[in-house]
């Protein structure tokens, strides 16, 4: 299975080490994995101007790093949502990015996604669970599962190899 990680995180840390844990255990089962470092790419906001439904024939009229991120999304079999909390919130970088599929809708291939999310104070993940959720009912798209990690967990190979496993399970 083709396997695309969108990181929201920024920067290089917690999020990247639930990341790559992920990518380790889907990468032992045989799936394939890209992840795509959509935190630090430049990815504006949906501008909602209906370009890409009216004139665009799904694609959006702004040009920036999402034109990066299309060609991996429309060939995923199954997206994973990666993300630090920042104040209750999925970042904006991910948001973006999430809001910006809106030109495509559902990848064609895409049957499950999953939720990666880690929080200093390892809490604070009800409102981007049920933004994910929701997100992925209106796609139509199975929900494999969420993992929720404190910043303390992140470093631990206990927490660390059960991310794996839920991976290889996939």
């Amino acid at each position: 299975m083709k396997i695309v990680v969108l990181n929201g995180s920024p920067r290089v840390g917690n999020t990247s080490a639930t990341v790559n844990a992920f990518a380790d255990g889907a990468k032992e089962a045989g799936h394939e994995v890209e992840i795509l470092h959509v935190g630090k790419k430049k990815i504006n906001g949906c501008l909602a101007c209906e370009y890409c439904h009216m004139k665009g024939e799904g694609k959006c009229v702004q040009k920036d790093d999402m034109d990066k991120v299309y060609p991996a999304y429309a060939e995923a079999e199954m997206l994973v949502f990666a993300s630090p909390i920042y104040y209750g919130s999925m970042t904006a970088q991910l948001t973006a990015a999430i809001q910006r599929m809106y030109a495509v809708g559902k990848p064609a291939k895409a049957s499950k996604a999953a939720l990666l999310l880690n929080s200093g104070l390892g809490k604070e993940y009800k409102g981007p669970i049920a933004t994910y959720r929701d997100m992925i009912s209106a796609m139509g798209i199975e929900d494999a599962g969420v993992c929720s990690v404190s910043a303390a967990d992140c470093a631990s190979e206990e927490k660390l190899a059960e991310i794996r496993t839920f991976a290889k399970g996939l």
